[in-house]
């Protein structure tokens, strides 16, 4: 497995657990550095490389008049505030290829949506920055097809290459995780991310109706994640989950985070340990 660098994070086989993490979506901007310096305090704490993640822009919202953030020029400067009061890499998602030249220049790592893994044009122009690459898995792709989006990236000579798992559809709502894929994809010879909080998500019901998520499965999720091996962990969290104006149904809350983190990262010394024995 090729280790990748993502501005001081190293991302790799038997590496310490990487967290990405934050709010879904950018609110404002004293929310999202307030919740940024107090995740890096907390894993600063337990020795946890962080990558600090909030979308500019969210596209696939259930409704037209939903909140999608605060658009493309306005979320990378907060981003690059981020950046640099708090001194850790960003992550963003871009959806469409007109986004990449100017993301790029703020971004440590350019993410690939899950619904737009299968975008040709879009995964070549992201790797062809020269910036890490996250791509999320489709909710309808095997994890195997992913060497489709891994041979994509790599036509332009990108090695930097994460993929994400977030669920894998199950009837017209429901996500559910197959943790074979998170080892199928590893296989495939790039670090595997395991995105808890997107797999929680119940499509169809908007992200304020308690029906819409189920929180409460994110600490057993995110263990069995982390036990089956995956080399990072993504969780958005939010300091009021149920205010938050996106995901607000299936975001961890803040105040809960160096609580689970305490156990991942056990799980993940003993997955390192085993590694290592055999």
């Amino acid at each position: 497995m090729r280790d990748v660098h993502v501005g001081n994070v190293i991302i790799g086989l038997n590496k310490p657990l990487v967290l990405i993490a934050g709010p879904c979506v950018i609110e404002d901007e004293g929310v999202v550095i307030e919740t940024a310096k107090e995740i890096d305090l907390i894993t600063k704490d337990l020795n946890i490389p962080f990558i600090f993640k909030s979308s500019y822009l969210k596209d696939n919202r259930s409704k037209s008049y939903g909140y999608q953030g605060p658009g493309l020029e306005k979320g990378l400067k907060i981003l690059g505030k981020v950046k640099k009061e708090v001194n850790v890499p960003v992550l963003s998602d871009v959806h469409c290829r007109d986004e990449i030249d100017l993301a790029s220049r703020y971004l440590d790592c350019i993410q690939i949506p899950a619904y737009l893994s299968q975008q040709t044009r879009l995964i070549i122009k992201a790797a062809g920055t020269g910036k890490p690459i996250n791509i999320k898995k489709g909710q309808f792709s095997a994890p195997e097809d992913m060497a489709n989006a891994i041979e994509k990236a790599e036509s332009v000579d990108c090695k930097k290459i994460l993929l994400t798992e977030r669920g894998s559809c199950f009837g017209y709502r429901t996500l559910i995780n197959d943790f074979r894929a998170l080892k199928i994809m590893a296989d495939l010879g790039y670090p595997v991310i395991y995105d808890v909080t997107h797999s929680l998500r119940i499509y169809g019901y908007s992200s304020h109706d308690p029906k819409g998520g189920q929180p409460e499965f994110i600490p057993l999720l995110a263990r069995a994640g982390v036990a089956s091996g995956v080399q990072g962990i993504f969780i958005e969290t939010h300091p009021e989950p149920y205010n938050a104006l996106c995901d607000a149904s299936s975001m961890l809350h803040l105040n809960k985070l160096r609580w689970l983190l305490e156990q991942l990262t056990a799980i993940h010394k003993i997955v390192i340990k085993t590694n290592e024995e055999l």
